[in-house]
């Protein structure tokens, strides 16, 4: 029996214990187990969503029990217990976060900063909160980073890298502007209003303004999102935030491509971030451009 790839099929089980090498088996049967509990995981995550989006249009647990073939109390345990659907705000299986290396003039080699560390991690253990696994990659000092790859998180702003600077230009709504060396912008152009940096105001604040979105692959196969803070504060605020919001977004956008900015607050010397907020509606670019 034939199903899509990499789904399940009788034969697989047959086909590894016929191996002959013992550790060609080992290799393969971990591999399996990794994709099965995987696979696992995304149909109860899937499950729960579709109980949650019949509810919500008004069908009660007894009559979506009923429809599905299931007891209203298996219906009930499935909505409380299974995997979060807003985790697919991040992306479906194994999520890579990308995280900026820069060049530290005096050891002469790339290094992580500690605010996009601090970042990095942040977004990891969010994604292994919903059960799914994350690994982490790097923008490299000159800028490059593969775009073309699914459930990817990039954290990273135009001035460091030309394939990030290239895709926010593909957002129909905020733009990034850098009038003069030294000051970056995010403008939202429905509203014509700038935003900067606490940091490049007198006095100074330890604010920070960032981006948020989804934005499309070079390669039109998908999308991914897309973090900028216009100092690495910012970019740690975003994952703050998201630590909280993630759902609220989530329903708002579900996996379509959006673009919203977030102010945070943080501790000027430790550079956690203390609070943040949304500073401009959540703007869905299919809508933006359907006007």
């Amino acid at each position: 029996m034939r199903t899509t790839e990499g789904a399940w099929m009788p034969g697989q089980f047959d086909r590894i214990a016929e191996m002959d090498d013992p550790f060609a088996v080992l290799r393969a049967a971990t591999e399996r187990l990794a994709e099965a509990q995987q696979e696992v995981t995304e149909l109860s995550r899937l499950r729960r969503r579709l109980i949650q989006d019949l509810h919500a249009q008004g069908m009660s647990y007894a009559q979506i029990a009923e429809k599905a073939g299931l007891s209203r109390g298996r219906i009930h345990q499935i909505r409380h217990t299974g995997p979060a659907p807003e985790a697919a705000f991040l992306g479906v299986g194994t999520v890579t976060v990308a995280t900026p290396l820069r060049h530290d003039q005096v050891k002469d080699r790339p290094v992580l900063s500690l605010d996009d560390m601090a970042t990095g991690q942040a977004l990891e253990e969010l994604v292994r909160s919903f059960d799914m696994q994350a690994v982490s990659d790097h923008v490299t000092v000159d800028g490059r980073v593969d775009l073309n790859r699914p459930n990817l998180v990039v954290v990273c702003g135009p001035a460091m890298s030309e394939a990030m600077r290239t895709a926010y230009d593909t957002d129909p709504v905020i733009r990034w502007e850098h009038p003069h060396k030294g000051l970056w912008l995010l403008t939202d152009t429905r509203t014509g209003e700038s935003y900067r940096s606490g940091q490049e105001m007198d006095p100074q604040q330890p604010t920070d303004v960032a981006y948020l979105g989804r934005l499309p692959r070079p390669d039109g196969k998908g999308t991914f999102l897309a973090i900028g803070g216009i100092h690495p504060q910012g970019s740690r605020g975003v994952a703050h935030f998201l630590n909280g919001e993630v759902a609220s977004l989530w329903g708002q956008v579900g996996s379509e491509r959006f673009s919203v900015l977030v102010r945070s607050t943080y501790d000027p010397e430790t550079g956690l971030p203390q609070s943040a907020e949304l500073i401009t509606p959540v703007y869905r670019h299919d809508q933006d451009e359907n006007q």
